[in-house]
């Protein structure tokens, strides 16, 4: 029989535990806090504003905060959807954001005060996506051009020479949807020009997502980049056709991030800890195929994307048809979790910089190890997971070969890359 001074010292212990729960509940704390969310584990500014841009690929943000994912670790979120990339980027340099939905090279150009924003350090502790953005051209090309932009060369050519050079669209110039575009059009022989436009076969403006099939509907661009679901309502619209998308170009390519300015990560560790442990969740929900259909859905509202489901949810399931006679069935289509898809590696910071450094974009050579490593924060997103048990893919430094043979070696010489291509802007 056990001693009664060891029932005495349990029966205090069952007591206590139960008087500390009741004494919780008392204060008002949720139901199920206990379990969840300590509060050593709380986060330090638990009411959190998002800012999205239309675009699907902004689906774990949303779906985390539709689905209570943010509530569950203690997150309060709204979600804040923004004009353009310009004002994101504002609105979370100001405070109006504490975190967003953001193109890669925003937040490196953003560091390191390029493009004419003011110098705001940024990080990027997690990449929302890979894939699923595509290059769209006027219907006037099309039976012309597909996926080969060699194809473009000639006709670029003659409408510069005739003083009238075509015009392409991407959606913030330092970003993701500028450089595919760039890539492809300097792969075919074509000069994009410099960050100032100098030296161009072609006229590259500046155009927010939601706003470039109105544009091309109105005859202001030959072509853009973009993500979905604008490629697939251009089709829709019958303006235009989709010639490449962009795992085509670069196969599971980082896209997307959810980015804070370093400050606010400095002061509140646990807050975005929390964020990328809903996200974590929101990601792999999205990626079980049959949640596909639910997720058109949620974001097609007008608070979101404001597009109909209909035009979403195929090319979310790899269904593409081109507009041009082609018919793809694409095992590389968006991913949100699946393959280590948000692990913020390393080399895609120092791969982005490399094509900062050829376009002009910074003069002379950048800091590539120390700058991706102060953007790229995987010892963030390490941690946070961690503390889920969630198994990560690990670090990777292999090597990514693109659409036209070129071999990007992330343990190589950046500068040395950066100077390979045949067609580049340097500028120092």
């Amino acid at each position: 029989m056990e001693p009664n001074h060891s029932l005495s010292r349990r029966k205090f212990l069952s007591v206590s535990t139960k008087t500390t729960a009741l004494g919780l509940l008392a204060t008002g704390l949720p139901t199920g806090w206990l379990g969840a969310q300590t509060a050593s584990d709380a986060p330090e500014s638990p009411n959190v504003n998002f800012g999205i841009i239309a675009l699907t690929d902004c689906s774990p943000i949303i779906i985390a905060h539709e689905k209570g994912l943010f509530k569950k670790y203690g997150i309060n979120s709204t979600v804040t959807k923004g004009a353009s990339w310009a004002a994101i980027r504002d609105s979370l340099s100001n405070g109006d954001i504490q975190a967003t939905h953001m193109l890669l090279g925003m937040p490196i150009a953003s560091t390191m005060g390029l493009g004419g924003a003011p110098k705001k350090p940024m990080i990027a502790p997690w990449l929302l996506n890979r894939n699923g953005q595509s290059i769209s051209l006027a219907n006037s090309l099309k039976g012309k051009v597909a996926a080969d932009p060699k194809a473009l060369k000639p006709l670029v050519d003659a409408a510069k020479a005739a003083g009238t050079p075509m015009s392409f669209a991407m959606t913030f110039p330092p970003g993701t949807h500028a450089m595919w575009l760039r890539y492809w059009l300097a792969a075919g022989g074509i000069n994009p020009g410099n960050a100032a436009g100098a030296e161009a076969d072609i006229t590259l403006i500046t155009i927010p997502p939601p706003q470039m099939v109105a544009n091309m509907q109105a005859g202001k661009m030959d072509g853009f980049c973009v993500g979905e679901p604008w490629n697939a309502k251009t089709l829709k619209d019958d303006i235009g056709f989709t010639a490449t998308n962009t795992q085509d170009i670069w196969k599971d390519h980082p896209e997307k991030v959810c980015a804070f300015t370093e400050e606010f990560a400095a002061k509140n560790p646990k807050t975005v800890k929390a964020v990328l442990k809903a996200l974590h969740e929101a990601s792999v929900w999205l990626d079980v195929m049959a949640n596909r259909a639910e997720q058109a859905k949620i974001v097609s509202a007008p608070t979101y994307i404001n597009c109909p489901p209909e035009a979403i949810l195929p090319r979310l399931e790899g269904k593409y048809d081109m507009g041009d006679g082609r018919k793809i069935r694409d095992p590389n289509y968006m991913i949100f979790s699946d393959r280590n898809c948000n692990y913020p590696q390393l080399k895609y910071g120092k791969w982005w910089l490399t094509q900062l450094r050829r376009w002009g974009f910074t003069d002379g050579a950048p800091d590539y190890e120390g700058v991706a490593k102060q953007v790229m924060r995987a010892d963030i997103y390490e941690e946070a997971m961690k503390e889920i048990g969630y198994t990560h893919g690990g670090k990777s430094t292999a090597k990514e070969t693109f659409f036209d043979g070129s071999v990007f070696d992330p343990t190589g010489d950046m500068e040395t890359y950066a100077k390979s291509f045949a067609i580049k802007t340097l500028k120092g």
